[in-house]
């Protein structure tokens, strides 16, 4: 896929500059880290004696967390591939020709 047709899919194209994807994953690391903590502030505040549960918060901030795991994951795999000097991943030509191998 090109550019101009991940453009017009809607799909967000990342920065093919390293320094603009370390600082995402800096700012990405840090919301994730505010977002653990959000996870045991609602654990440790749940009483389940008093029927005080969090279940829904807990939940949806474990979907963000691993939403941001995946956002991470792949900013730090596009850094390796401009390290190893590798340029756009395109499928092999047996994968194109409906073959793995």
């Amino acid at each position: 896929m090109t550019h101009a047709d991940e453009s017009k899919s809607g799909e967000k194209r990342l920065s093919d500059d390293k320094a603009t994807l370390e600082k995402e994953v800096a700012e990405l690391t840090l919301e994730r880290e505010k977002t653990q903590v959000s996870i045991r502030q609602f654990m440790e505040d749940e009483d389940l004696k008093n029927g005080v549960y969090y279940h829904n918060e807990i939940f949806q901030l474990q979907q963000d967390k691993l939403r941001l795991d995946v956002e991470i994951k792949f900013r730090t795999n596009k850094i390796n591939r401009i390290n190893l000097g590798i340029e756009d991943m395109e499928a092999s030509g047996g994968v194109k020709n409906g073959f793995l191998f």
